[in-house]
């Protein structure tokens, strides 16, 4: 048993963590200046919530076995100085993770879009399979309580994140899991806070791929033509194998797969979505799986939490909910939508919330991203803005960078309910409405919105 305490323990997968860490028995404390929902109510009813908001350099001693540092927390946290101090040994994230999974057959999934998706279709083959493992994924798959397992498993899955380990370690996450089996799933310019050229962002998957051992499987989209560029330049030493796109067709809006085993139908729809199921399917047969119980298992894979989730369905209106936020995301997720919904008329609406997203400098990427949709909206909060520290933003400026003359663009909740509610209104055509974000479009309650029509 160890002694290990969380400084910002109230992160999405953080908290996950601190929670399978104890579940083996491990005594857990943890510090934050702020936790919300699910994190608060999780690490409650594990007896690890923190009594008070704030950090305490007092909690840091020396019987601490380990300190884990979440991004979140700053350079002049004082509890970091204070381990700093005692020399007590300070993990990021990803490098505890690969400490507690030196001995296991490591998979990661890496890429700039899909990796949710590909990690957690890896998981659903696998327990279908009854093969036992551990994982690490960014958000609620269905059928898994957590969305971090730490045990005795001879394999982990993890979802590998591009983006810096921690203040004190600023390369990326994926750096430290030294995979035995991997996937690049895309490659599209995000994080421009921490990456700001693209060719900055591009050369972090070019070292990554050049930091794996020689011979491991590398699975790689051969669909993205900067995947493509990056495996030519940096993988020559890896057993490197291009997954391609399926033949598939729509039945009555379902996607139907042309396998060798006979047509299969799917439950998840859009050309991403099957692109990834190719990727998760070149790694379960890695790890012995055969072909024809990959494809069994992945028929009933329903997707994992806001990864077009469906949020209701009601009188010729469906809604769905993606986490699309970079431009690429955003543009798949909609050709998917349209795809499977070809009669229906197509509302998006797509929140700015990330650094990059509510960047001007950025802005110009989503050029055309969302011209897929019959009626389109942009809502952006000024709240958000402060937060990140970032100036002010005008309707119009974001209009002029998504160049779609009709575009609406919002900053303001109340107007956006107001306006999601008249687009939606006339069901004499089927509905779909794609509400696309990573935040929450200020806590509005889209069940409520869409009850109100009758």
């Amino acid at each position: 048993m160890k002694y290990i305490h969380f400084i910002a323990i109230g992160g999405a997968v953080m908290h996950q963590l601190a929670l399978a860490l104890q579940k083996q028995g491990h005594t857990i404390t943890g510090s934050d200046d702020e936790i919300n929902d699910p994190a608060k109510t999780n690490l409650a009813k594990a007896g690890i919530l923190p009594e008070k908001h704030g950090w305490f350099p007092e909690k840091i001693t020396p019987k601490l076995d380990a300190v884990v540092l979440g991004m979140h927390a700053k350079a002049d946290n004082p509890e970091l100085l204070e381990a700093q101090k005692l020399g007590i040994p300070i993990y990021s994230f990803p490098e505890y993770v690969y400490e507690v999974s030196k001995n296991k057959k490591r998979v990661v999934i890496a890429g700039s879009h899909g990796k949710t998706t590909i990690t957690s279709m890896v998981m659903h083959i696998l327990k279908n399979q009854g093969i036992d493992f551990d994982y690490l994924v960014g958000a609620k798959v269905a059928g898994f309580e957590q969305s971090v397992r730490l045990s005795d498993a001879p394999i982990i899955v993890l979802e590998g994140d591009e983006y810096p380990a921690s203040v004190v370690e600023k390369r990326p996450k994926i750096f430290f899991y030294h995979p035995h089996i991997s996937v690049l799933s895309g490659i599209a310019w995000d994080h421009i806070n921490v990456f700001p050229t693209y060719e900055n962002y591009l050369s972090q998957f070019e070292q990554y791929l050049q930091g794996i051992a020689k011979g491991a499987p590398l699975f790689y989209n051969n669909e993205d033509s900067e995947v493509q560029k990056v495996v030519a330049s940096s993988a020559s030493h890896l057993n490197a194998q291009p997954y391609d796109m399926p033949k598939f067709h729509y039945e009555d809006g379902i996607a139907v797969v042309e396998t060798e085993f006979g047509n299969m139908e799917m439950s998840v729809f859009g050309r991403h979505n099957l692109l990834n199921m190719q990727a998760a399917i070149a790694v379960c047969l890695e790890l012995g799986v055969s072909k024809a119980d990959c494809y069994k298992a992945i028929a009933n894979f329903t997707g994992a939490a806001r990864r077009l989730e469906k949020l209701l369905q009601q009188d010729n209106l469906v809604a769905y909910r993606d986490f699309a936020h970079a431009p690429s995301k955003l543009k798949a997720t909609l050709d998917a939508v349209r795809e499977g919904f070809p009669k229906h008329k197509l509302v998006a609406c797509f929140e700015l919330h990330t650094y990059s997203s509510l960047n001007e400098k950025f802005l110009s990427e989503y050029a055309h991203s969302i011209d897929a949709s019959d009626n389109a909206i942009v809502y952006f909060s000024h709240h958000a803005l402060e937060l990140k520290g970032l100036p002010k933003l005008e309707t119009a400026t974001v209009k002029k960078y998504f160049e779609r003359d009709d575009l609406i663009v919002i900053d303001n909740k109340t107007a956006l309910e107001n306006t999601v509610k008249e687009l939606i209104a006339d069901r004499n055509q089927p509905v779909c409405l794609l509400l696309m974000s990573s935040g929450t479009f200020d806590g509005i309650d889209w069940n409520a919105v869409c009850s109100q029509q009758n």
